[in-house]
Parts: structure tokens; sequence; C-alpha cells
């Protein structure tokens, strides 16, 4: 019996300089060089770009396995403290694309407080108690059932996007942890779909509908302003045209 092999996720390097590593990280894939058999990123990049085996790989913002887009690292310890700060100041920013639950009619500001739960392991959206933070988002389009949100979290924290718009009434699409389903099938949204007896139906996503698709910063080293893009991948793209497809 002939078995299918997992495509190894391709990653792409945005830019590199004695300070930093930018790369586009697909979905699926780990920052650190953390333990298991998972994918991890230092591998992919180290092999791409021929580094030596003891980069360090120093992790500057946390984007989560299962989401893509831009990521940074920092390639000295003193680069990594400045762009860490950076971030903390809001003088560095992460824009997202957020494909989440139901229509959004308006652009606006979630502004409620984040604390981390330490029983549930995650960060959690509070009146009450946590640090104050706030996330802007913009409509961009929407869609069958869903909005395509861009979402600037401002003095990111991790997992901030995602706590508040689950916070919001509007998690992601797919985000079983916060509220979202587990993936999105088109027999969900198409009222005549008609299954294929040969074949079980494939979910048109099944990982977390999030996307980096910017990142602004100042060079730790010579102070000029950079920014890194990174486009939709494809298989958020082909989602969002299914669901355009049955507005």
């Amino acid at each position: 019996m002939r078995v299918a092999r997992r495509r190894t996720p391709l990653a792409e390097i945005l830019h590199l300089d004695p300070d930093l590593l930018v790369a586009n990280k697909p979905s699926g894939v780990v920052l650190g060089r953390g333990r298991g058999g998972r994918v991890r990123l230092p591998d992919l990049l180290a092999e791409q770009a021929g580094l030596a085996a003891d980069e360090p790989f120093r992790i500057v913002h946390r984007l989560h396995e299962n989401a893509s887009g831009v990521v940074v690292y920092a390639r000295r310890r003193s680069v990594q403290r400045d762009l860490i700060g950076q971030f903390l100041e809001g003088r560095a920013q992460t824009i997202y694309l957020a494909l989440v639950t139901g229509h959004v009619d308006a652009d606006g500001e979630i502004d409620t407080p984040l604390y981390f739960d330490k029983r549930a392991g995650k960060l959690q959206a509070s009146e009450h108690r946590g640090r104050p933070a706030s996330t802007r988002f913009r409509v961009v389009e929407q869609v069958a059932g869903n909005t395509l949100l861009e979402c600037e979290p401002v003095r990111e924290r991790t997992d901030q996007v995602r706590a508040h718009l689950a916070a919001f009434g509007h998690a992601l699409a797919v985000d079983p942890e916060l509220g979202g389903g587990y993936a999105m099938m088109l027999s969900d949204y198409k009222a005549d779909y008609r299954p294929n007896r040969r074949r079980v139906e494939r979910p048109l996503v099944d990982r977390l509908t999030l996307h980096a698709a910017r990142v602004t910063l100042c060079h730790p080293t010579t102070r000029a302003p950079l920014e890194f893009t990174a486009p939709l991948p494809r298989d958020l793209r082909a989602t969002l045209n299914q669901l355009r497809r049955l507005r």
C-alpha cells in the first residue's frame, strides 16, 4: 500500500541582515526549536538560507502555530531587547487579517482588559480584571456567514486579537479554543450541497483563520523605518473565494 507523504510547508525569507531575520510563516509551523515531532520554522529557514547550526533565532513577537504570516527574529540579544521594547511601547506593530464568524457591520475598537487564565491555559477578556488592552478593527469584506477584518492591536500581547474577537462575539471562524469552529466546511454554507459518495468532504480550512499581513518597525541599528508584508496564503484565499460565491 502506498502511503501519502505529508508535504513540508514552505517558508519565505522576507529580510535577512546581521540584526534581523524576517519570514513569512506557514500555518502548522512552530516559531521555536521546541521538542516533539512538530515542524519548526528555524529548521526550515536555516536550511533555506544556509545559516550556521548555532543561529539563535531569538523570538521577538509570538504567532500561534496554526496562524500564518510575518514573524521577526533577532540575531543578537541586544537586538531582541530593542525590538521587544518597540512592540511593548507601540512603536512596532502587527496588522492581522482575521476571518471571523458572523457579519460585522462597521469599523470599531475593542477596549477590554486581558488576563491569562492559568486553569484554562489561555488569554481571556474581562471587564473586571487583567491589564488594559485595545484592538482596532476595520471591515474589509462580508462573505457568506463571515467577515474579513483587518485588526490592529495596540501594544500587542500574545493571542490578543483572538481573545478580543471572541469577547466581541465574533471569534475567528476556525478557533475551537476560543469559540470558533474546528473547521470550515462548504456543506455548512451551501444549501444545495451534495456530498460525494466516493470521498469524505474536505474542509475549506481547518487552521486558525488568522494571518499576520504586515509588520512595521524601526531597524534596531540604522533606525530606518521598515515594513514587511505577506499576502494571504492559498487556503484562506480559496476559502474566501468559495464564500463569495454563496453571498
